[in-house]
């Protein structure tokens, strides 16, 4: 008997996804019955504990005599149990500082972590995560911020609606401007941008009209990789080169900031990667985006106007075009920013509902069997020790 847990969100704020809806451990448990699922009390999940219950889960608080923690964002220091075996976002792979400790906790604890971020098909691309809603609540965002900066239309929130379906009856009789809006990326994340573009009935062109015409009605373009980057010797692109090599690309995105009112932002950045513009860019006369949607957030990024997260109840500032500053939004001379780390949990059970069932599919038989290439490469400790793959990260351990 392998016995999983649902462990409690400890970080605060509290996050209401999980990573197994009630239906979801009640399918396991019929077609699985070697799997117990227990779930840990919450008065935060986006599904009660009563839910769980109904679908034969058991609820309680000790999930010491589980065998497998799955979790959502990371686990605080105070509450990982030794030993055990943890799935969750660690956010540590880029050595992001706010996390090194947790890291070092978890080998001092003799804890084996599997990142969900690192579980990826041979090819690369990643098997789970949120970023398709992070996509789908980004762009609606995006949308709703220029809606209020120009009092041409108005969007309501997407967290007030009960549900994804519920929240398309928003755009029926929608009337928008002739936007023109830029999608970067081609993962998960644009593909929930797309989805919200098609909703609103904005029509798509190609690039290269993109950057020559305005339109009578509103249109977006999606920039893929050998849209936006070059090769600074050959002036070409090649995906696998840029992603083992970012630092021999430049950025060509910025003929677009010409041309563009909104910026809808999916691409994945790490600190090699040229960014979609420099800092002094956006202060030009001839730079006219109006407002950003940073949907995969990292402060300083491939946006580098976006200086931090803010939070679902309040997820735009301003940006001074002047001083580059941080302002209230929706002045006359800034740029709106709209970048929140959790957007997700504005749609948290559409959103779990999604990821587990990627996690059914993709992970759940190798986990409880004899393990697999795809759950041996997203493993980052194993039993206390870094593993071969994710040494690099001794030095962040040690904080060197």
């Amino acid at each position: 008997m392998t016995r999983i847990g649902l462990i409690r969100e400890g970080k605060r704020p509290a996050d209401n996804r999980v990573a197994l809806t009630p239906a979801q451990c009640k399918w396991i448990q019929k077609n699985a019955p070697q799997i117990q699922i227990i779930v840990q009390s919450s008065p935060y999940r986006c599904f009660s504990d009563r839910e769980y219950l109904s679908a034969g889960a058991a609820v309680k608080e000790d999930l010491s005599d589980c065998d497998i923690l799955l979790g959502i964002k990371e686990v605080p220091v105070e509450q990982l149990i030794s030993g055990k075996t943890y799935l969750f976002f660690s956010h540590t792979k880029k050595k992001q500082p706010h996390n090194q400790v947790l890291l070092k906790s978890i080998i001092d604890k003799k804890i084996t972590l599997i990142d969900y971020e690192c579980l990826e098909h041979d090819d690369g691309q990643r098997i789970i995560g949120f970023g398709f809603f992070a996509g789908i609540v980004g762009a609606h965002n995006g949308m709703m911020a220029y809606g209020n900066r120009t009092g041409l239309f108005s969007l309501d929130r997407v967290y007030k609606q009960r549900s994804f379906r519920e929240l398309i009856h928003n755009y029926f009789g929608l009337r928008l401007p002739n936007v023109k809006i830029a999608v970067t990326g081609s993962g998960r994340v644009a593909h929930g941008i797309l989805e919200i573009m098609n909703l609103m009935g904005i029509h798509e062109v190609d690039p290269e009209e993109y950057l020559i015409r305005r339109f009578s009605y509103p249109v977006y373009t999606q920039l893929k990789g050998a849209d936006l980057y070059k090769n600074k010797s050959t002036g070409n692109y090649n995906r696998l080169e840029f992603h083992e090599h970012p630092e021999l690309y430049d950025c060509k995105f910025l003929p677009y900031a010409q041309q563009t009112d909104i910026l809808m932002n999916g691409v994945y950045w790490e600190k090699n990667m040229p960014r979609l513009f420099e800092r002094p860019d956006a202060m030009a006369e001839n730079f006219i985006i109006q407002t950003i949607a940073d949907i995969t957030d990292d402060a300083n990024g491939s946006v580098p106007i976006n200086i931090g997260d803010q939070t679902i109840e309040d997820p735009v500032y301003g940006i001074d075009k002047i001083t580059l500053e941080k302002t209230a939004p929706y002045q006359q001379n800034s740029i709106d920013i709209m970048a929140v780390g959790n957007l997700p949990n504005e749609l948290p059970r559409d959103a779990s509902r999604y990821f587990g069932e990627q996690l059914i599919k993709h992970v759940l038989e190798d986990l409880i069997g004899n393990s697999s290439a795809i759950i041996d490469r997203a493993t980052m400790v194993k039993d206390g020790k870094l593993t071969n793959e994710y040494s690099y990260l001794q030095d962040y351990v040690e904080g060197k």
